[in-house]
């Protein structure tokens, strides 16, 4: 496959998940909650997490902002759902280790599914922020949970 094949695959990852969002909806019984605003594009995450002993049962949220936080929600939302709290904070770690890189870290599809579609990112520092809100907000609401 050819880089613009893999760089169209991966905006029509962003765009399918930002109009058909995982996880999308708060629903009750949540242990953990935290919002966040990134100021400089209005993208709101209001994200609720459940958790039974160190297992994350469930992610849902709510927000508004461009298609690249939406889509960053919902693909956090699919691929930490079940992982343990050490694993989903370790995965935050790396994402945001990645999206810093300005492109020197590649994110491995193994451990990040088709969040790597994410990875190109980091390439334009403005929209960094956009792509780590979401995984920002779940570190918050697990230090509450």
């Amino acid at each position: 496959m050819s880089t613009d094949d893999l760089r169209a695959l991966y905006q029509e990852v962003i765009l399918t998940h930002s109009r058909e969002p995982d996880g999308r909806g708060i629903v009750d019984g949540w242990t953990g909650r935290a919002r966040e605003v990134n100021p400089l594009c209005g993208d709101e995450i209001d994200l609720a997490v459940t958790v039974e002993g160190d297992v994350i049962r469930s992610i849902t949220w709510e927000g508004h902002g461009c298609a690249i936080s939406q889509a960053s929600a919902s693909l956090l939302t699919g691929l930490l759902e079940g992982a343990t709290v050490s694993d989903a904070r370790d995965r935050v770690e790396r994402f945001r280790t990645a999206l810093r890189s300005r492109g020197e870290i590649e994110l491995d599809e193994e451990h990040f599914g088709d969040a790597v579609a994410l990875g190109g990112v980091s390439r334009y520092v403005a929209r960094v922020k956009c792509a780590m809100l979401a995984w920002v907000v779940l570190e918050n609401a697990l230090a509450t949970s």
